[in-house]
């Protein structure tokens, strides 16, 4: 399989991906031909599948959303991150003009007033930077993990993309959090200091706490929210989010 083109071919790469180890997965993945992208929040999952590609020296670009609105320590971990195996992470950004517009109709922390509002920020800060990034690419690699939400629980290892036009691949879809902290603790893969502190999942500081215990891993995530299944919008066709997009 060289190309994926339909909904049947992504099926059968996701047959395929089920039966291999990691580093066999993002190999068969680069080995598919055209632009190949992960993009990476720098959470430990992510980091794990950097350090694949780092390691093993794959063709796969590696890019961030760099949304303005992140922690510290997450805008550390990226140079560190690059530092350590020797790559280039493309940092993506926010037009101005947009955030201008944003703050002009919501002001600069409305996303806490509505969900509507939520999303047209998340639609600034992050799904318009990924449509820059993956402008021309015929894969995406995500860190998703079925273990992260129930919203998450039926991610597949490969999927096609008919709004994108390309291949969604979840080469982590089947780990859980144990077998993520042990590659971390075996391989020294460095990773954002605010796991040691609550936030098993880090996004932009306004919008991130740490969890209690029992909460499930997201719980930390848009918390003034109802919605257990709220997303920024990046992995789910949410309609305020999308329509922010375009």
């Amino acid at each position: 399989m060289t190309a994926i083109t339909s909904i049947e071919d992504a099926a059968t790469l996701d047959s395929q991906l089920a039966s291999l180890d990691l580093a066999g997965r993002l190999s068969l993945v680069a080995s598919l031909g055209g632009r190949a992208v992960f993009t990476t929040s720098l959470g430990i999952e992510d980091q794990v599948i950097t350090a694949e590609i780092g390691n093993h020296r794959l063709p796969i670009e590696v890019a961030t959303l760099q949304t303005g609105r992140l922690f510290p320590e997450t805008l550390a971990l990226i140079d560190e991150t690059e530092s350590q195996y020797d790559i280039n992470i493309v940092r993506y950004e926010p037009e101005q003009a947009d955030i201008d517009a944003y703050a002009a109709k919501y002001g600069l922390n409305g996303f806490y007033e509505s969900v509507e509002a939520r999303h047209a920020c998340c639609g600034v800060r992050k799904l318009k930077p990924l449509a820059r990034a993956l402008s021309g690419a015929s894969i995406w690699i995500t860190g998703l993990r079925r273990g992260q939400s129930v919203n998450r629980a039926d991610t597949p290892f490969a999927e096609f993309d008919p709004e994108r036009n390309l291949i969604k691949v979840n080469p982590l879809a089947d780990w859980d959090i144990d077998a993520i902290r042990a590659y971390v603790a075996v391989n020294s893969v460095p990773v954002n200091p605010l796991h040691a502190r609550g936030y098993p999942s880090i996004g932009c500081e306004p919008c991130t706490r740490a969890i209690k215990p029992g909460e499930p891993e997201r719980a930390g995530r848009w918390w003034w929210e109802n919605d257990e299944k709220r997303e920024c919008g990046l992995h789910v066709h949410e309609e305020g989010a999308a329509a922010t997009a375009q």
